[in-house]
């Protein structure tokens, strides 16, 4: 089975610095039938204006993962790390006990634009933790690059969870396929461009929840970026 949900159907907020899409429920928008999808909790489609941003604000409990798709996002928090995220990287915090963080436009004249993840770890009150890395386009393209896995596998990021990221770029000449286990579902996000999952066409900012599936087929005839989530 797969169930589509349009780009236009998920919660919508306009800050004037911050245009943002939540795939679940989050902040102001709420939909008991959006709560998340297995131990996925949030998607959240950001762009954030020039020179804006997210002032230092709590979390605890939860592995945030942070995807940017255009531009550079400025990061600091409260265990000392204060790096910038481009295109490419991959960044994974473990709010755990208790973190303090923000996230800043890098520039002072071009927006940002990422994904923010989260995802419930398997178990609360764990130590917090940082980790960033970086992905070639070459890694991603016609594949299904594993970014985020509770082992660390293939170079990815570590998440306290039994639940695996994949990134792929696709086009007319580099399809990807992938198998889904017995037994897992799995959650598809169309960050930009359009594509097909299994024949069904998906633009940016749509969604799938796949289950019963074991054998995902995703193409293009123009471009598209993709996660995959791989979830228990």
């Amino acid at each position: 089975m797969i169930e589509i949900r349009k780009a236009h159907e998920r919660g919508h907020a306009d800050h004037g610095w911050l245009d943002t899409w939540h795939t679940f429920s989050f902040a102001d928008y709420y939909d008991p039938e959006q709560m998340g999808y297995s131990s996925l909790r949030v998607i959240n489609d950001d762009r954030v204006a020039p020179g804006s941003g997210f002032p230092t604000h709590p979390h605890r409990d939860m592995e945030i993962v942070t995807y940017v798709l255009a531009g550079a996002l400025q990061h600091q928090d409260s265990m000392g790390n204060g790096t910038v995220i481009r295109p490419g990287e991959v960044q994974r915090m473990s709010a755990g006990s208790g973190i303090r963080h923000s996230e800043f436009n890098a520039s002072k004249n071009e927006p940002v634009h990422l994904l923010q993840i989260w995802i419930m770890p398997e178990q609360n009150g764990l130590t917090p933790s940082y980790e960033q890395k970086f992905f070639d386009s070459a890694e991603k393209l016609g594949k299904l690059r594993l970014v985020a896995s509770p082992d660390g596998s293939e170079g990815s990021v570590t998440i306290h969870q039994d639940a695996r990221i994949h990134a792929a770029l696709i086009d007319p000449e580099h399809s990807a396929e992938h198998a889904l286990a017995q037994g897992r579902r799995a959650y598809l996000h169309v960050a930009q461009g359009e594509m097909f999952l299994n024949g069904q066409p998906l633009q940016a900012g749509d969604g799938a929840r796949i289950e019963g599936e074991t054998e995902l087929h995703l193409k293009s005839g123009s471009s598209a970026e993709i996660l995959l989530f791989d979830l228990a």
